[in-house]
């Protein structure tokens, strides 16, 4: 099934964009002699190094290397040519691809966006086992070259598979989260910009649980700067609410299906949220985000299911985990997205 994945003989990047015989100094080498005097041997172990599975839409300058690794070698290469040319206005030194995982090899974080998008008409079970098969792959490739980095899953179903990527990585819970409801959340806080007037920035509002239809807007814990919607609107979100504020969420579910429908997919968001969560690891933030992790013994749930809920992000991953007071109705709604992906996470095949 793998064969497409059988390793390549050469590697691309940025220091070889064309082969160098061998058993020759090359020209370049010979003018570098010349225009500078070598004072020190560097160590070449990257020291803040990303690597992205299955390349894409994914905005990154953050790292002093960057990998790039994929099973399609003319698009690998592209878009390896397409970084190198903008690498004036980048900050990362490096930029390498290549089939062979061996290319990724001391990643501080990797983010995996490998897999197909579900088909219509297909099951989320069938859709997980596919990406299940194409994990049991990738996931032992990066633990054997990068055994301490942080594991970043943006793939679908995102929540599914990064408990797929805990299991068969053997890592610490703190090391692999997915996406989650990061973008759900970026979504909703930009809705309610729109609406008052207010940058997305002084908007403070939660999506949480299962990415997606299914997520859960905490709409009691929304406010702009410390004042909680709820003050000067007792009836927000409510059937008494004549500005229809539980329609944002609605918007946020609807919105990427929109810009599907006009564009054929969606990618700014999520490599902007990609790239958001990434700086937060490399540089130890440690802000707050809605990210997949796992919550078995919160919120009642006693299943190992992964789901959004607010994580502080740093250079160790998942340090800490915030326990917001949920109302009820958003307590059984995250509870019920816990025993839907129980449901299907029990039948998949490792």
């Amino acid at each position: 099934m793998f064969d497409q994945f059988l390793p390549p003989t050469t590697i691309l990047s940025t220091r070889h964009a064309l082969p160098i015989p061998f058993g020759s100094k090359s020209k370049m080498a010979i003018l570098k002699d010349q225009l500078t005097q070598n004072l020190l041997k560097e160590d070449h172990i990257p020291q803040n190094k990303i690597t992205v599975v299955e390349v894409g839409a994914v905005g990154l300058d953050l790292a002093g290397e960057l990998a790039l690794v994929d099973v399609m070698e003319d698009k690998l290469k592209g878009e390896m040519m397409d970084l190198q040319h903008g690498s004036l206005f980048l900050r990362t030194l490096k930029i390498v691809s290549c089939k062979d995982y061996n290319v990724t090899a001391n990643s501080k974080l990797v983010i995996i966006t490998a897999g197909p998008r579900q088909q219509e008409g297909e099951s989320c079970l069938n859709l997980a086992q596919h990406n299940v098969n194409i994990f049991k792959f990738i996931i032992p490739n990066i633990v054997k070259y990068s055994p301490n980095c942080k594991l970043l899953v943006v793939s679908s179903p995102v929540d599914i598979l990064t408990y797929v990527a805990w299991k068969i990585s053997g890592f610490p819970k703190t090391h692999v989260f997915g996406s989650g409801c990061n973008l759900d959340s970026a979504r909703f806080r930009y809705l309610m910009g729109e609406r008052l007037g207010v940058h997305p920035l002084s908007c403070h509002g939660w999506v949480l649980g299962e990415h997606g239809d299914a997520s859960v807007p905490v709409r009691s814990g929304g406010n702009v700067a410390g004042v909680s919607l709820k003050n000067p609107h007792p009836d927000l979100a409510t059937d008494a609410d004549k500005e229809q504020w539980k329609e944002g969420h609605k918007q946020v579910v609807d919105s990427a299906y929109e810009v599907i429908k006009l564009k054929g997919y969606t990618s700014w968001p999520i490599g902007l949220s990609v790239a958001y969560s990434a700086e937060r690891i490399m540089k130890n933030l440690r802000w707050v985000h809605p990210i997949s992790t796992t919550i078995k013994g919160l919120y009642g749930i006693k299943e190992d299911v992964f789901l959004s809920v607010p994580c502080i992000l740093g250079q160790n991953g998942i340090s800490d985990v915030v326990k917001g007071t949920l109302t009820p109705e958003e307590e059984a709604r995250l509870k019920k997205s816990a025993d839907t992906l129980w449901g299907i996470q029990k039948e998949l095949q490792f």
